[in-house]
């Protein structure tokens, strides 16, 4: 669907380098790759943590995931971070990331369990360095367990979580989610948890280690399947967009091929969802008096909504139905959000200054969660590969010895060295 419709104007940041937010001065020394642990450090330095990347002459794997050639995904996940470029393969590269590693508050890393300490950056080694020092260590299955060796790609997660045996419909294969799940979820726990340990660390002078997997975090916010499980002796089975809590629920189709989203999860919410589409009978109707009775015959109550709504066109039913109290809304696509009014008022989607974007702007998520007092910060662009080279490590190491670093290619500079 092309998109029609002229940007708001109101929604647009220019970032802004003196920003501060409530993490400034938490410096973070990011060694993750993909999407985990920067959707963790985004969460970090979108209110002020300093994130150093340090990334392989290749630079962040983020990076090769690309759109028209532009480097989407690095550029609206790396938002506010720096970028230090590093030949991990030499003894001196790992060296300078200890210096650094004692600089800071956090260290996040992702590398298959085990690697670090073969880098000799083991936390045994860094918290001896650092004392204080909170070492968020993110991993497909784990650093103990069976399957700490086994590849940790969040689609393996996914499935084996349970996730995908409830997504989709009974007649049809398990589907895995279209978007980075598995990873979304252990960054979002991976922010919560480094900052658990730093107020511990603030509190006490101890350091100590998170250990990170994409598998617990997904798996924990699919409670309560496994009490449900024990107490029924039944395996949930995949329903669609219906619920086995409560009915009517699910997505319907209108007269004009838009989609809607439905829920009654309160009496109060069917009986008016029955006299908006001029069936009021039927909230006495011994099929549909309760939820339970309405669950017995979901098939019957979906059929009389879904020709209900077959017979209005989206906007139209949108109106009725919120003049009326019904909880219902549309499924939008990412055309619709990129034009809607809500979406623009709440800033949950903004637009940056980028010369590499179509019409110089770059969409991305606003900042999340929203603080009052300490608001989330748009302090720079993602940076280029090793931008920060310079700034980071002339301070730690000193002119003389980062000449002689760039001379060895230990420390890089971007696509041009590699």
């Amino acid at each position: 669907m092309e998109q029609t419709r002229p940007q708001s104007a109101k929604r647009r940041r220019d970032f802004d380098p003196a920003a501060r937010g409530a993490l400034d001065g938490v410096r973070v020394v990011d060694l993750s790759r993909l999407v985990a642990g920067n959707m963790l450090t985004k969460v970090l330095a979108d209110h002020g943590a300093e994130v150093l990347k340090v990334e392989p002459p290749a630079g962040d794997s983020l990076r090769a995931w690309k759109v028209g050639g532009i480097e989407t995904a690095w550029k609206t996940w790396c938002r506010n971070k720096r970028s230090l470029c590093l030949d991990l393969r030499r003894a001196e590269a790992v060296e300078v990331v200890k210096r650094l590693a004692a600089t800071a508050a956090i260290f996040v890393e992702s590398f298959r369990p085990g690697v670090l300490e073969e880098m000799g950056l083991g936390p045994d080694v860094l918290l001896a360095l650092n004392p204080r020092l909170v070492i968020v260590r993110v991993s497909g299955w784990g650093q103990t367990g069976p399957f700490r060796h086994k590849p940790g790609f969040g689609t393996l997660v996914e499935g084996y979580a349970g996730f995908a045996a409830l997504n989709g419909f009974a007649d049809r294969e398990p589907v895995l989610p279209p978007m980075f799940m598995a990873d979304a979820y252990a960054g979002l726990y991976g922010a919560s948890a480094a900052m658990i340990a730093l107020h511990h660390a603030t509190a006490t002078g101890e350091g100590q280690v998170v250990d990170l997997s994409l598998f617990e975090p997904i798996f924990a916010v699919l409670e309560p399947q496994m009490a449900n499980w024990r107490v029924s002796g039944q395996v949930k089975p995949r329903t669609g967009s219906r619920s086995t809590n409560t009915a009517p629920r699910n997505a319907y189709r209108t007269r004009d091929g838009g989609w809607l989203s439905l829920s009654t999860s309160t009496q109060a919410v069917f009986v008016r969802l029955m006299h908006s589409i001029g069936r009021p009978e039927l909230v006495d109707d011994p099929r549909f008096r309760s939820n339970p009775d309405r669950l017995a015959n979901i098939e019957v109550i979906d059929g009389i909504i879904r020709d209900a709504l077959a017979g209005m066109d989206r906007d139209e039913a949108l109106a009725k139905f919120d003049r009326d109290g019904v909880t219902i809304g549309p499924i939008m696509d990412v055309a619709d959000l990129d034009a809607d009014d809500y979406v623009a008022a709440r800033e949950a989607l903004v637009e940056v200054p980028d010369a590499e974007m179509p019409g110089g702007w770059l969409p991305m998520h606003g900042e999340v969660p929203r603080l009052s007092a300490t608001p989330g910060i748009f302090r720079n662009a993602a940076p280029k590969l090793g931008a920060d080279n310079d700034a980071i490590l002339a301070p730690l190491l000193g002119e003389a010895e980062l000449a002689r670093m760039r001379a060895a290619r230990i420390v890089l500079q971007g696509s041009s060295e590699k």
